[in-house]
């Protein structure tokens, strides 16, 4: 089975993604991790970030062990993945690796911004999850004031606000909605609240489909 969860950042589709495959016994990714990889690797190598080809050179020859490299998950690794998703070449490199990822038996569940629509369109369930910006922002704050980053809401605001308008305006995959996604809004729910309810989706979206 495939799930595909797709969102902007800091809805909560990553803690999401991590608790539906423990729940089901699914390997799990987190795409996002796969172009903070690639731009950490651009850089690593004195390369620019909107080199092209440097962008795919490292997408091809990225090992999946490495995504646990803790930097990947700071602010200015965020941002420097969302210029190097703006690359056809990486995000074609990358999508032979995903599609292999999400074949898993017997199961897998990604999470990223173009799942439902570009990597896995066929996937069984898909879940577009969503929250306003403010909460989003607020999350995100807490998450690096607890990491000790000295950050201000203002500025995180800001940044999920541009990184919200690039996902959303790029040429290549950009991020939105399937047609057949089901919408999750975690604005007002806490991760237990929205793991219920996204159990409950795809528990009844089994169910139709036999």
């Amino acid at each position: 089975m495939m799930i595909a969860i797709d969102g902007p950042a800091a809805s909560g589709k990553g803690t999401l993604a991590k608790r539906i495959a423990d729940h089901f016994g699914f390997a799990c990714l987190d795409t996002g991790l796969l172009y903070r990889a690639v731009a950490r690797d651009v850089a690593a190598r004195g390369e620019a970030l909107e080199d092209e080809a440097a962008g795919a050179r490292a997408a091809e020859t990225l090992e999946l062990a490495t995504l646990d490299d803790p930097e990947l998950r700071s602010p200015s690794a965020g941002e420097a993945a969302s210029v190097v998703a703006k690359l056809p070449a990486v995000r074609k490199a990358l999508l032979d690796l995903q599609r292999t990822f999400a074949a898993r038996e017997p199961g897998a569940v990604l999470d990223g911004r173009d799942i439902g629509t570009v990597v896995c369109p066929d996937a069984d369930i898909k879940i577009f999850v969503t929250a306003d910006l403010g909460v989003r922002a607020g999350r995100r704050y807490e998450e690096l004031r607890r990491r000790g980053d000295p950050v201000t809401l203002a500025e995180v605001t800001e940044v999920l606000r541009l990184r919200d308008e690039r996902d959303r305006s790029r040429a290549e995959a950009p991020m939105r909605p399937a047609d057949d996604a089901i919408l999750l809004d975690t604005t007002d729910l806490d991760i237990e609240a929205a793991f219920d309810a996204a159990v409950g989706l795809i528990m009844r979206r089994i169910a139709r489909q036999g």
